[in-house]
């Protein structure tokens, strides 16, 4: 018998991993393009969290809000 040279035995399975393969490759170049968007924003919703949950509670949000005597340079 000839050799075929070139072919493989499993095309059905070797396409369904070479697609799956191809989109964890696509996941990962994206995220190597947009990496520093990415981490950016995730920055942010960290920091808004964090002081979120700071502002929320009644004793820091007392340090926030009223100001110790002085000169009140804001009308509310």
């Amino acid at each position: 018998m000839a050799k075929r040279l070139g072919m493989s035995r499993d095309t059905g399975r070797g396409r369904k991993g070479w697609s799956l393969t191809a989109a964890v490759d696509n996941i990962f170049e994206f995220f190597r393009l947009a990496e520093f968007e990415i981490l950016f924003f995730l920055f942010l919703i960290i920091a808004f969290l964090i002081f979120k949950d700071l502002t929320s509670r009644p004793e820091y949000n007392q340090l926030l809000v009223k100001k110790p005597g002085g000169v009140d340079l804001w009308p509310y």
